[in-house]
């Protein structure tokens, strides 16, 4: 199985920055990806960016421009920095990875973190 652990939330005013963190743990063969998503009481949990082992990238787009996703591959850590925050972008935000748990298949497993909060506020 694989742990995920998000960090890096927190109370940001508008325009400010944030990055937030999530490393990887537990027994697996790799990960084949690792996103972020986030989820508000309104709004269902809402895709915001991606990067796969080959370092390819996608943004949600009310966050291009924005917002940049990186991994270290070493750490099995993806960074979500988030910049020009806006009020809208108050929400849980929760780290998942695509890991694949078997040597035998090529097959990959979804998991989540627990999540983190981030406000927008002044």
């Amino acid at each position: 199985q694989v742990q995920l652990v998000e960090s890096g939330g927190g109370l940001v005013q508008p325009g400010g920055s944030l990055r937030l963190s999530c490393a990887a743990s537990g027994r697996f063969v790799e990960i084949a990806a690792m996103a972020w998503f986030r989820q508000t009481p309104r709004v269902q949990r809402e895709f915001v960016a991606v990067i796969t082992s080959g370092g390819e990238t996608n943004y949600g787009d009310s966050v291009k421009g924005r917002f940049t996703i990186a991994r270290n591959k070493t750490k099995n850590t993806v960074y979500l920095q988030m910049n020009s925050l806006r009020a809208e972008d108050t929400a849980v935000y929760y780290c998942n990875a695509a890991a694949r748990l078997d040597t035998t298949t090529t097959a990959t497993l979804n998991f989540w973190g627990q999540g983190t909060q981030v406000t927008v506020s002044s």
